[in-house]
């Protein structure tokens, strides 16, 4: 019987959870992931593997296992927008018999905004039927057509959720069908303003969500102004407000506004972890693994 892995238990025991994030790039060489490895081995319970957030690069799933090997357990994030439901089933049950015990269900960013804007999307089905299907498959032993799955399958299934997007009702009500779908934990996506992420967070329990789903804050140390605008101009789920931007700007060189972007991030972190019903925090290192570790000691984790 396949096991529950350490963040379900994490979950399950009503400790702070830490996540963080790793971006594979387009490469084959396994000891790159390995040594990415080694910045998640203190304080970080699992580790998202993004798949194929900007164009192509490592599969997630391939990630996911290098990631294993080295003894960090791995959340295999899978989209809907390159594949359909077939392909989806199988990478489930291919990354279920590789050991994989996490899976985070989403759409995906359409293909316009990564470096392939010609290939073609499938969004066969939508984040919220992703969570259903991997739902069934873990809760009911089958697929989507009622084929019985041999051997055992107990991934725990995670959803993605964008707390500044508007209007909020709508919004909670999307985390609330892809909860009831079979979702047990969220990451959101980057958070810079504590107090709307307190009012969103008041407004996702009264639904009934946290009772139900861990939800991990999503935090993003930024690199620079520059990088700030670029990121809130091209996606519609990064809000970074001005405060954040001139703040960085005034900061100084490139050096000096990379440090002030982890200064701002360790802040948010601080400010956002006594918020009521949140169950811990998700570090989108955006590529720098290198400094999830500092941030978990800079802020006491």
């Amino acid at each position: 019987m396949q096991q529950s892995g350490n963040l379900e238990k994490k979950i399950a025991s009503g400790d702070f959870v830490i996540t963080a994030e790793f971006l594979p790039t387009a490469g084959t060489d396994g000891k790159a992931v390995e040594a990415a490895a080694e910045f998640f081995k203190k304080g970080v319970t699992a580790v998202n593997v993004a798949d194929n957030p900007h164009g192509p690069v490592m599969s997630s799933l391939a990630g996911a296992v290098i990631m294993a090997r080295a003894g960090i357990e791995p959340v295999y994030q899978i989209v809907t927008r390159d594949r359909n439901r077939i392909a989806i089933q199988s990478d489930i049950l291919g990354a279920a018999a590789l050991g994989i015990n996490n899976i985070l269900c989403l759409s995906g960013h359409h293909q316009a905004l990564t470096g392939s804007p010609e290939a073609a999307n499938v969004y066969d089905i939508d984040s919220i039927q992703l969570i259903a299907a991997a739902a069934k498959m873990r809760e009911a032993g089958e697929l989507l057509d009622g084929t019985r799955i041999s051997g055992p399958l107990a991934m725990l299934i995670g959803a993605v959720a964008h707390p500044d997007l508007k209007p909020m009702e709508l919004n909670v009500l999307r985390l609330a069908k892809k909860v009831e779908a079979g979702a047990r934990f969220v990451q959101t996506q980057a958070v810079f303003d504590a107090e709307a992420l307190a009012q969103w967070m008041k407004a996702v329990g009264s639904r009934g969500i946290t009772a139900k789903a861990a939800v991990l804050a999503g935090v993003l140390p930024l690199r620079s102004a520059g990088e700030a605008e670029t990121l809130r101009a091209k996606y519609t789920d990064i809000l970074i407000p001005d405060a954040v931007v001139d703040r960085l700007k005034a900061a100084g060189d490139a050096a000096a506004q990379s440090k002030e972007g982890l200064a701002i991030c360790l802040e948010t972190i601080k400010k956002i972890r006594s918020i009521e019903g949140l169950s811990g925090i998700h570090i989108l290192s955006g590529g720098r693994e290198e400094v999830v570790p500092e941030l978990i000691l800079a802020a006491g984790l």
